[in-house]
């Protein structure tokens, strides 16, 4: 974004209908190097109407003692060609999606050819088919396993190759892309309808990085100079329609290509670099080498048909998978347990080049409400994991938040202990050292402690699961001038793995002065043991005590505040993550009043309405992010059991009632002094269209006169897509007179537009008023496509965000209906959706006892391993 084997069972035996040949586990301890690597692989794709023909000639050599083990899925073998000689069953066996090969010789040349049907590959893993008609195209996901779909082959990551490709189609599909340089193409002699193209690329890498697109394109190009003097062609390749919606991405690119020159030294190696936009993709995006897969959503951007959210998405995406060229590509995973390696630095690398691009404090605000709103979540239910898996059935299932934004945490951790010039010794000799190799997160750690060998005490943050809670308090002594910071940590115990020991934590911790709001002092604190005392000395007065600045662990802070502390810091903190953390901790006191916080709103409402107007002149973007609430996910992670959903919406909704009506006065003030404007993309004129959104949601739910009109008005005079839909999306919200006739309206005039359709799809599937027959209806729609998987996540994956109406009878049984449908054509998809109901056992009564039942009873009625182990947790946690 594996290889040994047990005989492991994910079942728990004390679960009824066990399928009797459940999945083995494969744990990261049976570890062992494959007997034969491969030095060059020769492929030949040839496309036809019904099927695809696929010839492989692999060069391997042997490392150890073994037999030559290849992996394959789905593929019609027809012949095998060793050294020349043909092999017949008697010389290999082929079972359990394995073709194993006896008494190999040490240096081998292995011809396969094998024929597959891309044209019902609906799993979109391996070589499919994407779109219908004259938008049908093929294209490759070969991560983490889908390129045993393709041909048989040592299909992991540690097997590194160099790769040229020839493909041949019909000429109606004129755009043939695969991975490296194109070093010939023409066409086919004895066919003059078809055509060919052969790539090659000269760097060693993994299968899971191949790719190939075979379809009718058009491109957008570019170039770049890179800082050590190459001329790289850049190329994004998009149906014609579309064409016109990539120049923002070819801009990020461009800026991502100088930014990792500038703060890594990381320079592009190929001459050409190419990124291809698919309409029918599982993921965000593939950083295969040379050639990118998109989905369009991530890549194509307009002011007319995209927010500035997913417009600023589509410049982070661009440049996380253009980062994986040196994270994850020249050095990549040994194995699939290191997935947080390459993943947990590049989103690291990502989230500092968009903090480059607007408010740093923004940028970690939202990365950090990312992460609480689903990682703490995965943490505090039973498919918490450790960074770093120990086991997998399906590593498709652990594509998580915990190995994305919890690996990347990890990094910022350690980036912080050293400080940016250690850090970047440590990051030249990662690079140094490991170039072209496949590693391990000992090998990263082992590069970043070349100045201080403390860093590999981090390990421990790869091996353990759980969210530690730091709590704390001080003492004052105003006769020795002195403060005490008194710290301690503590991980709930995972079942399943061993008792969790006391973690480095980087506290990040600033003293205000009570009377002038001036900061006295700073330092970066490190707990690394369960309890420990920290003392400042020469400290005139008691101060308030900022923690956890910018986020500096993650963590749950529970430290010993009094509410009048929080609000001096929403008033005097200088840095603007924390000024949002302060108010999150306030909301989370009086939400979560029935788990022992206790909070009056009075504090809260004071603090913002002085804040707010004088925030919203000098950085719009920030007072919009101080008017968050937590959402109903994040707040349900808080609540280890009778977690009811109708009594949290309400004390939710019923705060944001509160915050509304408080500041009742000042919204109009506030609207109007953000007037819409044409449409520029600065992070000003992005921050004013977000707060404008926030203030009209607010003076709507506060009944302010004329609020109704605003909605209207700004949806007729939009400029831009975020002023549009922000409209739409309260009038839909707030059940206005006139929303039908609006949500017509953006249909008929974005009918053409799938991925504005989808915006129009979700609008009705998150609305506040949703029931099981809207989500029904839209799935009946004629625009809706079990095959896309935007489509499917605009409807299933929007409504899973009213718990209120998933955790009802209907509304759940509606959920898993889904998930049995997706689970032989798209398990990935399906697996994926299922994971949102972990928290079931969490349910107060009746709730809990239906949600088992119809769990149980989807249990029965599923197959693909990605599923049957997402379930096996889920379901595990009632024993748990």
């Amino acid at each position: 974004m594996s290889t040994a084997e047990t005989d492991a069972q994910i079942i728990n035996p004390e679960m009824p209908d066990v399928p009797p040949h459940a999945p083995s586990k494969i744990n990261l301890k049976d570890y062992q190097k494959p007997s034969f690597d491969v030095e060059t692989v020769h492929l030949d794709i040839k496309l036809f109407e019904d099927y695809a023909q696929v010839n492989s000639t692999l060069k391997m050599v042997r490392q150890t003692i073994g037999d030559i083990v290849l992996f394959g899925e789905s593929l019609e073998l027809l012949s095998i060609i060793m050294n020349d000689k043909a092999l017949t069953s008697e010389h290999y066996q082929q079972e359990d999606g394995k073709l194993t090969i006896y008494e190999a010789p040490d240096e081998v040349t292995l011809d396969i050819q094998v024929r597959i049907c891309p044209q019902t590959n609906t799993a979109l893993e391996g070589l499919y088919m994407a779109g219908s008609g004259d938008d049908t195209m093929f294209v490759t996901q070969c991560e983490p396993e889908g390129f045993r779909k393709i041909t048989f082959y040592p299909d992991r990551p540690d097997v590194l190759a160099i790769f040229t490709t020839r493909l041949e189609a019909d000429k109606r599909y004129p755009t043939l892309l695969a991975n490296g340089n194109l070093v010939e193409a023409g066409e086919v002699a004895d066919a003059p309808e078809r055509h060919y193209a052969i790539w090659q690329d000269p760097t060693n890498k993994p299968s899971y990085l191949f790719a190939c697109v075979i379809a009718d394109l058009d491109v957008l190009t570019d170039s770049y100079t890179t800082s050590e003097g190459r001329d790289v062609l850049l190329e994004v390749y998009a149906k014609s329609a579309d064409i016109d919606k990539c120049d923002v991405g070819m801009q990020a690119l461009k800026d991502a290509m100088k930014w990792d020159e500038v703060n890594y030294g990381r320079a592009y190696d190929l001459d050409r670099y190419m990124i291809v936009a698919v309409s029918q993709f599982n993921m965000g995006a593939m950083e295969n080498k040379g050639l990118n897969i998109f989905n369009t959503a991530c890549v194509l951007s307009s002011p007319e048909t995209t927010t500035d959210a997913r417009s600023f998405s589509v410049k982070a995406i661009i440049a996380h998978e253009y980062f994986h060229n040196w994270t994850g590509n020249r050095i990549t995973c040994r194995d699939w347990f290191q997935l947080c390696l390459k993943e947990g630095f590049t989103v690291y690398r990502d989230q500092s080049f968009s903090a480059d691009q607007q408010s740093s404090a923004v940028q970690r605000i939202d990365d950090v409400a990312t992460l609480r709103a689903h990682q703490f979540a995965e943490d505090a239910g039973p498919l918490a994991h450790p960074v770093r898996p120990e086991s997998f059935v399906e590593i498709n299932n652990f594509y998580t938040t915990t190995v994305y934004e919890k690996g990347a945490e990890i990094v910022r951790m350690i980036a912080n202990t050293l400080g940016p010039d250690d850090f970047r010794k440590g990051t030249d000799e990662y690079f140094r050292r490991y170039d072209g190799q496949a590693v391990t997160v000992e090998d990263f750690l082992s590069a970043l402690s070349i100045t201080d060998d403390k860093i590999e005490d981090f390990i421990d943050w790869y091996r353990q699961p759980g969210t530690p809670v730091v709590s704390g308090s001080q003492t004052y002594d105003s006769a020795a001038q002195t403060l005490t910071i008194t710290l301690n940590q503590q991980t709930r115990h995972v079942k399943g793995f061993d008792a969790p020991k006391p973690l480095p934590i980087p506290v990040a911790t600033a003293l205000f002065d009570k009377d002038s709001g001036a900061i006295v002092a700073e330092h970066m604190l490190l707990l690394d043991e369960a309890t420990q005392t920290f003392v400042f000395e020469n400290v005139a007065s008691e101060p308030v005590v900022s923690l956890l600045r910018d986020f500096s662990a993650p963590v749950q802070l529970n430290y010993d505040y009094q509410d009048a502390d929080l609000a001096f810091l929403l008033k005097h903190e200088t840095n603007g993550f924390n000024r949002w953390q302060v108010t999150q901790m306030l909301v989370n006191r009086i939400l979560l009043q029935s788990q022992g916080a206790k909070s009056s709103p009075d504090v809260y409402l004071e603090a913002l309405a002085q804040t707010l107007p004088v925030l919203a002149a000098d950085d719009a973007m920030l007072a919009a992010r101080l008017l968050d609430i937590p959402s109903a996910q994040e707040l349900a992670s808080a609540i280890p059991q009778d977690y009811d959903p109708v009594l949290v919406k309400e004390q939710r909704d019923g705060l944001y009632q509160q915050v509304a009506d408080k500041l009742k006065d000042q919204w109009a003030t506030l609207y109007n002094d953000l007037p819409m404007q044409s449409y520029e993309d600065s992070a000003q004129a992005r921050g004013i269209r977000a707060l404008r959104n926030v203030v009209l949601d607010m003076a709507l739910t506060a009944n302010v006169e004329g609020a109704a009109d605003w909605a209207q008005q700004q949806y007729d005079h939009a400029s831009c897509m975020t002023e549009r839909f922000g409209a739409l999306k309260a009038m839909v919200n707030h059940q206005l007179p006139k929303a039908n006739h609006y949500l017509t309206d953006f249909y008929k005039r974005f009918q053409a537009n799938d991925l504005v359709i989808d915006l129009w799809f979700s609008v009705q599937a998150a609305a506040d008023d949703v029931t099981p027959d809207v989500i029904k209806s839209l799935i009946a729609h004629t625009d809706f496509d079990w095959n896309t998987p935007n489509r499917v996540r605009s409807v299933i994956g929007a409504f899973s965000s009213q718990p209120t109406v998933l955790w009802t009878a209907e509304g759940l049984k509606m959920y898993t209906d889904v998930i049995k449908k997706l689970d032989d054509a798209n398990p990935v998809l399906a697996s994926r959706l299922l994971q949102v109901l972990a928290r079931w056992n969490t349910l107060a009564e009746p709730r809990r006892q239906m949600a088992h039942e119809q769990l149980t009873d989807l249990r029965k009625n599923v197959s693909s391993k990605h599923v049957l182990e997402s379930l096996e947790s889920v379901l595990g946690a009632a024993n748990s």
